[in-house]
């Protein structure tokens, strides 16, 4: 058997072995050091000598100094002390009171929690285990359909891992060498998106068969309003931003004839004021920081951007802005230092660049994915300010103004309490995740230092929150650390098999066979995510990503097909890897956790349908890739 026939074998084995239950990390190794000790055998060599053994070495070495890797075990430390502290139960009452006259309002309180501490924890069965304790029995006894209350728990459970920060994006980017950062800003607005579908989705279904979630009882929409709020609003005005005003400026008004018992306090009153204005603060907050980014922050240090064939020879390159992957991480997996290689297997070939990869190879179509190619994207550094950005901004303000006037005329004492709940469940939660993104975007740190900070707010969250107890953080640390060692293995491995398939040929027979069918850079987008979307029923998502995502990055270039845009469709692809039975494991989760009239079956029917939702986005995605490259672009270049 030639040594190509032994690559396709190996690609093939690892697909069956592992469906037959087998660890993947420890499946890749065995794997690629039984078909490597085949590559490297030499007769005229004692077997304790084959090279395939020094191969091991070299690639967990690589695996262990990938600096990329460093973030992973803080986030997920970060997710499961968030998970740990039970910090999600107020948090799905207070939100579903807010939505409590919205149609599906429990599904559509599922879905908004879901997506937030989906991004908050990136863990998905953690996600789909809390939600299916809180949310799945609540939706079954207001008689909503089995189907919508199983897909919305499973579908917004999978966000997790596709919006920043996720795991999965790390891994990815490990493994194609590419920049977690710009990778995060390039899954930002698709994973909203995704999310926004999904929403749309639960109140179309629910606009056009009202049956399968029927409106609460009244008693299930009464907020309890307290005595200070009823008192306040009866004895200044309905309208409790003035009431609380007008206490302020006139304490002595508010305390007349009140009970005694009633906090009428005047820090107290100012208090509760600067909480009724946490809506006009955040949007102070957002605006200012937008105006702030981009009329003064974005154009501090830039200079011009000189593309590089268009420098003059012998000029220095420019040094890139914000912040950098470190050195060893964009180049993949290091050789140790002093390494001598390992030498080929006889007869073999070598490892050889792809034939659309060499220098001299023809011009790739003009057609298709032709402007989402890397020589064709635009740095989009300017030294000015577009003028489309002040319209854009007066037109914001403005229909900001116009909805903080319209929350404000509603704004009773139902609402006061709406907002005293949402501040003490969602905004801790809410805050920790903007600061986690906004440093990681913005350049201020790197993934790693954000993850840290990350990882010291969840347990500054989960203490003040006094649901955190040396039990608790017993457990979150062991199964961080047990995480963290299933990945690293998972990279060793990865690194090891994917070495010996290069080696054998493997790669070299995929890519002569791709290049073989002429294929136009679409055709070449939807080869790539169909086989992905395939893989994703039998296979999880780190499978896919470590061994068969591999194959297809050294192909982009010949296409010209940016891969920040291939690799963000890939993550949303991967959606798809969790809703996709036979191994749906989102389902499991849930089935677990469910009443046991809920039966594998409603639950995998109620995920069909948003697996077609994944689909339209890719396909939106792809007819509008400034969804996927306007941020990454922007931000860095």
């Amino acid at each position: 058997m030639s040594n190509a026939a032994l690559g396709l074998t190996m690609l093939g084995l690892i697909v069956v072995v592992i469906m037959l239950g087998f660890p993947t990390a420890f499946t890749l190794m065995g794997l690629g050091m039984f078909f490597g000790f085949i590559a490297f055998y030499d007769p005229a060599v004692h077997w304790v000598d084959n090279q395939v053994f020094d191969l091991m070495v070299q690639r967990a070495y690589g695996a262990m100094t990938n600096e990329t890797l460093l973030s992973i075990p803080l986030f997920v430390l970060m997710g499961y002390v968030m998970e740990r502290g039970a910090l999600v139960d107020k948090m799905f009452h207070s939100v579903q009171l807010a939505f409590r006259k919205v149609p599906a309002s429990l599904a559509v309180t599922t879905l908004i929690v879901c997506t937030f501490w989906g991004i908050a924890s990136g863990l998905v069965g953690a996600v789909v285990v809390l939600m299916g304790v809180i949310a799945m029995r609540p939706m079954l006894k207001a008689g909503y359909d089995t189907r919508l209350a199983a897909g919305v728990i499973t579908a917004g459970g999978t966000l997790g891992i596709l919006i920043p920060p996720s795991v999965m994006i790390i891994v990815y980017a490990a493994v194609a060498g590419q920049s977690v950062v710009k990778l995060y800003a390039a899954a930002m607005f698709p994973g909203f998106f995704l999310a926004l579908l999904y929403l749309f989705y639960i109140l179309g279904w629910a606009l056009i068969n009202p049956k399968i979630a029927p409106k609460l009882p009244p008693e299930q929409q009464t907020v309890p309003v307290t005595p200070y709020a009823a008192w306040l609003a009866q004895r200044l005005s309905r309208f409790m931003l003035a009431a609380l005003l007008l206490a302020v400026l006139a304490p002595g008004r508010a305390r007349d004839g009140a009970p005694a018992d009633l906090n009428l306090r005047w820090r107290a009153l100012l208090a509760d004021l600067m909480r009724a204005l946490v809506p006009v603060w955040l949007a102070l907050v957002c605006l200012g920081s937008t105006w702030w980014y981009v009329t003064i922050y974005s154009l501090k240090d830039n200079a011009p951007a000189v593309s590089a064939a268009a420098a003059p020879a012998g000029a220095a390159a420019p040094v890139a802005q914000g912040v950098q992957e470190p050195p060893g991480a964009a180049g993949g997996l290091q050789e140790p230092p002093g390494a001598g290689g390992l030498r080929e297997p006889p007869g073999a070939g070598g490892l050889q660049e792809p034939p659309g990869a060499t220098p001299d190879a023809p011009p790739a179509r003009s057609d298709g994915l032709q402007q989402l190619g890397r020589d064709t994207v635009v740095d989009q550094h300017v030294t000015t300010v577009p003028s489309e950005f002040y319209t854009g901004f007066l037109i914001v303000c403005a229909v900001t103004l116009l909805l903080l006037a319209w929350y404000y005329w509603n704004f009773d004492a139902e609402q006061f309490e709406i907002l005293r709940m949402l501040i003490t469940s969602v905004m801790p939660l809410a805050v920790l995740t903007l600061v986690v993104l906004g440093v990681i975007l913005f350049g201020i740190t790197t993934a790693t230092e954000s993850a840290a900070v990350g990882a010291a707010g969840a347990f500054l969250m989960a203490w003040q929150a006094r649901t955190l107890t040396f039990q608790r953080i017993k457990e979150a640390v062991f199964l961080t650390a047990k995480t963290t060692a299933m990945v690293c293995w998972l990279f060793v491995g990865s690194a090891l098999f994917s070495a010996v398939f290069a080696i054998l040929g493997g790669q070299r027979v995929i890519e002569q066979w791709v290049l073989s069918m002429d294929l136009s850079p679409l055709q070449f987008m939807l080869l790539a995510q169909a086989i992905i979307f395939v893989l994703g029923w039998p296979l999880e998502w780190t499978e896919i990503i470590v061994i068969f995502v591999p194959i297809f990055i050294p192909l982009l270039s010949h296409f010209q097909i940016d891969p920040l845009l291939f690799g963000t469709l890939v993550f949303v692809n991967l959606q798809a890897a969790f809703l996709s039975p036979p191994v749906a494991m989102s389902a499991f989760y849930l089935k677990g956790v469910s009443p046991p009239h809920v039966t594998l079956n409603q639950i995998f029917a109620g995920m069909m349908p948003y697996m077609l939702v994944v689909i339209l986005c890719m396909v939106l995605m792809y007819l509008w890739p400034g969804l996927t490259l306007w941020l990454p672009n922007y931000l860095y270049g």
